[in-house]
């Protein structure tokens, strides 16, 4: 190990989402991020999915501490798991490390280290030495790390964007970043998610004037949804809401939060006065309203969605204007549209990323993900937070840039990115993969499968009755079915299974306990395969032995 470090994407390599990145050097781990991911339609009953941390597990008295680059889901979701595990500080910038404290307040992790830190600051971990720069991206207080290790620095990018017109007036350090690359730079982890894109991306700035014509023309209540994260956005909403005379409500639980939080830690500069609650509206007209509000993704339980299905105190009618200030986020375009059209329905008018500049990125666009590469020179190169034809792209980009193809670094979770000062390859795997959470702990994957098979075919439950002593059939099986089939249209089938179990139940008779078992097994398999062969659907099998 000596002389070589280690880089183990845990998450955010494949997928977007699940941020967790370790380095590893000798003695020594540290970990960038810590993030979580929603889950697919494939997922019943899953409510967040969070990165297999075995690894760090099997080497915690390792492990020195948490450096956290933002505080969006996907970058701290996972952490009230993961420090109820390791006590370990975490560092951050202020807002990132607020979002973090109400996240372990909330899941009741208590006693833990929270340190929070400025771009410029500079902290040591072991054997690693890290600087905090600023960067530009879509929530307040994003970074990027510069980590020093023995062997040479490694740039983490966290998520950025290059924009030199930011809202809060203080623009991505490149300054830093060229330092760096001039003193010669190891490794380069830089976000992938749009490199797809070509260009820039547009500054926040740019879609202002697009909100100050949707408030110059709205007749009555303005509504927007909007990422509770971005206390950008909010601050620009709220400004021209303030200059056409309204007063502003959030609504949605962490919107309202968030609100609080950023103007507790002076990110959002909203007078007191000028922000109301859901009561407090009736006082005023509705062209004297602007409301904000989650539900930017059609979250079922969101603002917005409740708002559009009349489920919320403050619904939406006629005269209403809808500015829906985000683009959905791949998945969510079915629920997105769904709201679109129930607004509709209302009589709302409702403005989206489709026919006007209400939303810009956060992530960075082909030339800037160009001009970082440019900064760093790096020797080698590591695409993260990207699906995989993301990590492809950039890495096809890395070598335009005159990276060799050999120190480009696709890299899957679990890999092993082992660097020296003069070489790399991937080494080996370490276990990876993700955890299933719902509200009850983590969930298997034998659990979430029986999940898939109810919500496929159903269930049969099958309840034979036997005499305790004897094992004689007292009485005919009972065929219960629930999601498999109607049973009053079915009895044919059920008159067949039912002599299948008719069978199958004689040979309880004389059988010993040790041998039920076997015959449990034996009736499960039977049924199995009859089911399948009349219906050409498995439901879930669920032999019941009853002894009287």
């Amino acid at each position: 190990m000596a002389n070589k470090l280690k880089i183990i994407p845990l998450g955010g390599v494949g997928e977007i989402g699940k941020n967790m990145t370790l380095l590893e050097y000798n003695n020594d781990i540290i970990v960038v991020d810590c993030g979580l991911i929603f889950p697919d339609e494939d997922m019943p009953g899953i409510d967040i999915v969070i990165p297999d941390m075995t690894y760090l597990r099997e080497n915690a008295d390792r492990f020195r501490g948490f450096l956290i680059t933002h505080g969006h889901e996907d970058h701290i979701g996972a952490l009230p798991y993961a420090l109820r595990e390791f006590n370990v500080p975490v560092y951050g910038t202020a807002f990132t490390i607020a979002l973090i404290e109400h996240k372990l307040e909330e899941m009741r992790v208590r006693g833990r280290t929270l340190r929070t830190v400025k771009p410029g600051d500079k902290v040591e971990l072991g054997c690693f030495k890290v600087e905090f720069i600023k960067t530009g991206h879509s929530i307040a207080g994003a970074v990027a790390l510069a980590i020093t290790t023995p062997i040479g620095t490694v740039i983490h990018t966290g998520d950025f964007k290059v924009d030199f017109t930011p809202i809060d007036g203080e623009p991505i350090d490149i300054n830093r970043f060229a330092y760096y690359g001039s003193r010669g730079v190891l490794a380069l982890l830089s976000d992938s998610t749009n490199i797809e894109r070509g260009g820039y991306t547009q500054s926040e700035h740019e879609i202002g004037a697009t909100f100050e014509h949707y408030f110059d023309i709205a007749e009555g209540r303005v509504i927007v949804a909007s990422f509770a994260s971005n206390v950008y956005r909010i601050q620009q909403i709220a400004d021209v809401a303030i200059r056409h005379g309204r007063v502003l409500c959030f609504q949605g639980r962490s919107m309202e939060q968030v609100v609080q939080i950023a103007m507790k830690l002076g990110y959002l500069k909203i007078p007191a006065d000028r922000v109301v609650t859901v009561d407090q509206l009736k006082r005023f007209r509705d062209d004297q309203i602007c409301v904000m509000t989650t539900g930017s993704q059609g979250e079922p339980m969101s603002g917005l969605f409740r708002m559009a299905t009349s489920s919320h105190r403050l619904n939406v009618g006629e005269g209403d204007l809808v500015i829906i200030s985000a683009s959905a986020i791949p998945g969510n375009e079915k629920g997105v549209s769904r709201v679109i059209n129930q607004l509709y329905q209302r009589g709302a008018m409702v403005v989206y990323d489709q026919m006007a500049d209400v939303h810009v990125s956060g992530h960075a666009c082909r030339e800037e993900l160009r001009l970082m590469m440019q900064l760093t020179k790096p020797k080698f190169f590591i695409p993260v937070h990207g699906e995989y034809r993301h990590l492809f792209m950039h890495g096809k980009l890395a070598e335009e840039m005159g990276i060799p193809a050999e120190n480009v670094f696709r890299a899957e979770c679990g890999d092993v990115i082992e660097l020296t000062v003069k070489r790399g390859k991937i080494s080996a795997s370490v276990p990876s993969g993700s955890v299933m959470v719902d509200g009850i702990g983590d969930i298997d994957d034998i659990v979430l499968r029986d999940r898939k098979l109810l919500s496929q075919d159903g269930l049969v439950v099958a309840l034979i009755t036997i005499d305790v002593e004897t094992g004689r059939l007292l009485c005919e099986p009972q065929i219960i079915s629930r999601g498999f089939v109607y049973m009053r249209e079915s009895e044919e089938l059920i008159a067949e299974t039912v002599a299948l179990l008719t069978e199958e139940a004689r040979r309880f008779e004389g059988a010993h306990k040790s041998d039920y078992a076997n015959i449990k097994n034996s009736i499960r398999t039977r049924l199995k395969s009859h089911l399948k062969s009349k219906t050409k659907r498995t439901p879930m099998l669920l032999p019941i032995i009853q002894e009287i």
